[in-house]
């Protein structure tokens, strides 16, 4: 009984400590870099529209962004500075400056491709395609 206790009261100090880190409702995770700049972090899931719900999710919720504000791709994916996880998007809520040149294929996340966070809330609907 004195065990249960000791748990109850340090489950509840563990809930009350703020983290930096965000959970997004699609499972997505997210980490500040600073002030405007942030990665989003697949768990399980990996689909595009998953990313731009957690941006939309963190930059609303974590840096208070109004719905017509940009999301801006800073880096497409690679390797998380946060984290150390395999893979991350960076996105930011200024303008990247000195956009590097893109070539023409296709590319998920292009550097400097933006969207509204209400355009990028919307993607929370979109449900992906399970084979």
């Amino acid at each position: 009984m004195k065990s249960f206790f000791a748990y109850s009261i340090a489950a509840a100090i563990a809930l009350t400590v703020p983290t930096a880190a965000s959970s997004a409702p699609n499972g997505y995770r997210t980490e500040p870099m600073n002030s405007t700049d942030f990665e989003v972090i697949p768990r399980a899931r990996q689909d595009v529209d998953g990313y731009w719900c957690a941006a939309a999710d963190f930059a609303r919720r974590k840096l208070g962004a109004g719905w017509q504000q940009r999301i801006y791709v800073l880096r497409g994916y690679g390797p998380s500075v946060t984290t150390g996880r395999r893979t991350a998007v960076q996105f930011s809520l200024k303008m990247p400056t000195n956009v590097p040149q893109q070539n023409s294929s296709f590319q998920a996340f292009a550097v400097g491709e933006s969207m509204s966070v209400q355009g990028a809330n919307g993607r929370c609907r979109a449900i992906p395609i399970l084979r």
